[in-house]
Order: C-alpha cells, then sequence, then structure tokens
C-alpha cells in the first residue's frame, strides 16, 4: 500500500489528531474535575476555587456517600437492572436477528418483520400510552418497568442482523447438511463468530441501563426503587446533606462538606462500573460496530 506523504495529507492527518486531542481533553478533564471538587473542602468546593486538583484535600464527601444507605440502595437497584436486562435484550436481540438475516427465499415473510421494526423504531405512541401500557399490565413500582419496556431494540437487532449476514454462507450450508437445526446453528456457528458484534451491544446495553434515569422517575412511587442514576438526578436537584441535624458528630460532619462535593462523590462513584466494564469490551467494540453496520 502506498502512502499518501503530500503537503495536504500531513496537515490533514495533523489536524486529525489535534481535534482527537481536544476531543479527548473534553471527555477527561470534566472527570478530573469532578473528582478533585469531591476530594475538596466544602468551602473551596462552595467558592469555587478547584480545578484539575483537590483544594484542601479531604475525603469527608466519599465518608458521607459510604454512610449513606439510600446511595448503595440506589446502586444495587442498577445493578440488578443492568444483570437482568443484558441477558434478556441479548436473547431477543440474537433470536430476532438471526432470522431477519436470511434471504427472502429462505424466509418469505422477513420484509413484513423488517417493515414493522422500522416502523417502531421511527414513530412512538407516545409517553402516556407508554405509561398506561406498563401500568396495566403491573409493572408499577418493579424493576421490570425498568427492563420490559426496552427489551428489544431495533438499532441493536439491525447491528446484529447485518453482521450475521456477513457470515459466509457455506458454514450454514455445512450445518445443514449435517443435519443441525436452526437453533445449533445459530448457537454452534453464528454466536462464536459474532462475539464482536455481541460485545458491541453488551456495552451499549449496560451503558444505556446504567445511565438511564426517566423511566425511574415516572414508573417508580417508592424512592426506595430508584436506580442510581434516578437517585443522583433528585438528589443533584433536590437535596442539601448540609441540612443534616444531630449530635456534635454530625454538626461536626456536616461543616466538612457541602451538597456540592458530596454530590461529586456519588456522581464520581456512579461512573466506576462503566470505566471498569469497558477496557474489557473496547478491544471488540470498533470491529464489531463497523462490521455490522456496512453490510446490505
Amino acid at each position: 500500500m502506498v502512502q499518501d506523504k503530500s503537503t495536504a495529507r500531513r496537515i490533514f492527518v495533523c489536524f486529525n489528531y489535534v481535534f482527537l486531542i481536544l476531543l479527548a481533553l473534553l471527555c477527561i478533564l470534566p472527570m478530573i474535575n469532578l473528582l478533585a471538587v469531591s476530594l475538596s473542602s466544602r468551602s473551596a468546593a462552595e467558592a469555587g476555587l478547584v480545578g484539575l486538583w483537590p483544594v484542601h484535600f479531604t475525603t469527608y464527601a466519599y465518608s458521607w456517600t459510604m454512610q449513606n444507605a439510600e446511595f448503595f440502595q440506589a446502586l444495587w437497584v442498577s445493578i440488578q437492572r443492568v444483570g437482568i436486562a443484558v441477558p434478556i435484550q441479548l436473547f431477543l436481540t440474537i433470536t430476532a436477528a438471526y432470522p431477519l438475516s436470511k434471504e427472502r427465499s429462505t424466509f418469505k415473510h422477513r420484509p413484513i418483520f423488517v417493515a414493522y421494526f422500522i416502523i417502531v423504531m421511527v414513530f412512538s405512541g407516545g409517553l402516556i400510552p407508554f405509561f398506561i401500557v406498563v401500568s396495566r399490565v403491573g409493572l408499577i413500582d418493579s424493576i421490570w418497568a425498568l427492563i420490559l419496556p426496552g427489551a428489544v431494540n431495533t438499532w441493536h437487532i439491525i447491528l446484529m442482523m447485518n453482521f450475521f449476514r456477513g457470515i459466509p454462507k457455506e458454514l450454514e450450508e455445512a450445518a445443514f447438511i449435517d443435519g443441525a437445526s436452526h437453533w445449533r446453528t445459530m448457537a454452534q456457528i453464528y454466536l462464536p463468530i459474532s462475539l464482536p458484534s455481541i460485545a458491541t451491544i453488551t456495552l451499549f446495553i449496560v451503558v444505556g441501563h446504567w445511565n438511564e434515569w426517566f423511566h425511574g422517575i415516572i414508573f417508580m412511587n417508592d424512592p426506595s426503587n430508584y436506580p442510581l442514576q434516578t437517585y443522583l438526578r433528585t438528589r443533584v436537584v433536590t437535596f442539601d446533606p448540609t441540612m443534616i441535624t444531630g449530635d456534635r458528630e454530625a454538626i461536626r460532619r456536616m461543616m466538612e462538606v457541602s451538597n456540592r462535593t458530596t454530590n461529586a462523590a456519588q456522581v464520581f462513584i456512579a461512573m466506576i462500573p462503566v470505566l471498569l466494564i469497558y477496557p474489557f469490551l473496547q478491544r471488540y467494540f470498533m470491529s464489531g460496530l463497523t462490521i455490522g453496520s456496512v453490510k446490505g
């Protein structure tokens, strides 16, 4: 392969590097600032003196968070939500994408189902009908209200379907000659080859459920059922830990923390699970996203 080393090419590459570095800084610097605020004193945080380094270093915000039972209850709800949603959504995505990846000669009703999925992806019945359906089936104040309504994601199905369509047909034909069923062919041939696409969709599901907060607001009447992001949203908007009253120790702790530092500590802790998961899936992410998006 001959590389273009012209002046225009070098300028283009240089511009790309500068742009990507600036984009990375836009993502990383707010996280560093959030950590610095969470480790700073109340006075420094309230005065806006914290930049990328803690001012008057203290861990009281994290100590307060570690003793907050509501935070850990919301964290547990989010962990359950992700743990249940990932296998359910992957199963539904794979079992929908596999038949849709077949040609019309094999699955004659394929265009009807494809049209259906496209219609529901583009058009929505609205929030009120959505809430009524969830309410009538008895999911209010249940963790299933956070999982089942979004269990079928059309974009994920299209991504997986296109990946399946890129798998050589000869492998499938050989499996059928040996007497394999569609279920066995899908499980033993398609899925092992599709690990990049599955990892990509898994990452989408984890991040989507972990960061989603709106369904917790509309479907949960009991605050103890809030997922973590819903809990954080309500606390950032309405909660002020400096209103603590009680014994001398509580008053002393009140003087060490502020609404800003505790919110920063809780938000930073909430980011850690996704930051830990991403490196394990990152090596599959780009290949799964690109391969699954270019097939017709």
